[in-house]
């Protein structure tokens, strides 16, 4: 049986982030394989944690910085190793590639994180992206980590595009891999037009875009409220701060509604979804939620990013707040216009994000990279070198922590 270790930046929750339920359809796809999964993290537990073991997944705790992972990975001796975001390849790539040498290492990017914290510089800098702004320190990091793997799964089309044309990454290391969708369990009906009412919105507000797209929606939903006043704007989101719930005025239709036990539910109850998203990465999960339960969106640009190709949007993207006003009022209160925007959803759904057709083509990546290791890792000669700074320069400052950890510990 093959052995799969994947260690994770936090324990997966897959009803608070798109991350965490992107996370869990890897872990099962690889399941589904019958290989024997382990998921190891050195972050703390949380309320919203899934079960790792009603999925058949054991689990471990482990430490930053501690010898101790050293032990624990040679005697479990993985035949693959999936690192959750690019933090946890520096932390412990070089101890896998120590103790591990001939394992597989797949770098799960969830999003590029340097693209996103360089469109979060330029927009509260009410600018432009520059190029500055993308080639920042954090970029170096997280395309170091890409280029030391030997597979990174890249969630959008248009970061792939990114990482071969701009950041030059040879696109044999990556595997463009967006949300896994079962389409034999989205309905093929549901609520009607006349049985949803108000809008909605939905994101873990520790998430940066999804912070400010609320404080966005301060500034669009008056204007909305003033063309339909009994309207109301319900915004669910794991974790939301005394600032979010400070904002929480009924008077004016603006709910803060935290927590929502089943984000499909409440997405079909409502008949529009609001994401106006102004910078950020990757793919939106609530977008993927809309379009499941065939609830039309209304985005921006960054919002559908990576989403659509030729494909027709199930709402409407605008960058312009006019625009967007016009389209929700419009898809809110004309049935034939919602029943337009609604058939796009489906379609979609089908054309990019069918498990059935993702999961054997990551898993036959895996199994093909593994055949031709050797060869695919001489090919990757800047990845060779980076490996070998890490070894030298990040192995040396973590035994230093880790001996000046011990030393404290004794002195106590």
């Amino acid at each position: 049986m093959k052995k799969i270790l994947v260690i994770g930046y936090v324990w997966p929750e897959p009803n608070s982030s798109a991350a965490g339920s992107h996370m869990m359809s890897i872990l099962r796809l690889y399941k589904q394989q019958n290989w024997q999964v382990e998921f190891a993290t050195p972050s703390q537990p949380t309320e919203h944690m899934i079960d790792l073991a009603s999925e058949g997944i054991s689990s471990k705790n482990i430490t930053l910085n501690c010898d101790s992972f050293d032990t624990y990975i040679t005697e479990y001796q993985p035949d693959i190793v999936m690192f959750d975001r690019f933090m946890m390849e520096e932390q412990f790539g070089w101890r896998v590639e120590k103790n591990c040498p001939n394992a597989l290492k797949i770098l799960d990017t969830e999003d590029l994180q340097c693209l996103r914290h360089a469109r979060h510089q330029s927009h509260k800098a009410d600018r432009e992206l520059t190029k500055e702004d993308l080639f920042s320190e954090l970029a170096k990091r997280e395309i170091a980590a890409i280029l030391r793997s030997d597979i990174s799964l890249i969630i959008s089309s248009y970061e792939m595009e990114l990482l071969v044309n701009t950041f030059k990454v040879d696109d044999s290391l990556l595997h463009h891999l967006p949300f896994m969708v079962d389409l034999e369990k989205c309905p093929n009906k549901t609520l009607p037009f006349s049985d949803r009412k108000h809008f909605m919105t939905i994101g873990n507000f520790r998430h940066a875009p999804n912070w400010d797209a609320v404080l966005y929606l301060q500034k669009i939903w008056p204007l909305i409220r003033k063309r339909i006043p009994e309207v109301q704007l319900h915004i669910y989101g794991s974790y939301p701060p005394p600032k979010a719930t400070a904002l929480h005025n009924p008077k004016t239709g603006f709910f803060i509604k935290g927590w929502a036990d089943n984000a499909l539910t409440v997405m079909e109850k409502s008949r529009i979804c609001l994401a106006p998203l102004r910078f950020g990465a990757g793919i939106k999960g609530k977008l993927l939620d809309a379009m499941t339960m065939q609830t039309p969106s209304i985005t921006t640009s960054i919002g559908s990013e990576g989403m659509h190709d030729q494909e027709p949007w199930p709402g409407v993207i605008t960058d312009d707040i006019t625009e967007f006003v016009e389209a929700a009022v419009t898809l809110y209160n004309d049935e034939e216009a919602w029943l337009a925007a609604q058939k796009n959803a489906l379609p979609l759904l089908d054309a990019l994000y069918d498990s059935r057709q993702l999961g054997p083509k990551l898993i036959s990546k895996i199994i093909q990279t593994e055949k031709n290791l050797v060869q695919h890792r001489l090919n990757n000669f800047i990845g060779a070198m980076l490996k070998h700074h890490s070894m030298t320069s990040t192995k040396y400052m973590s035994q230093w922590i880790a001996a000046k950890n011990a030393r404290d510990s004794n002195s106590e």
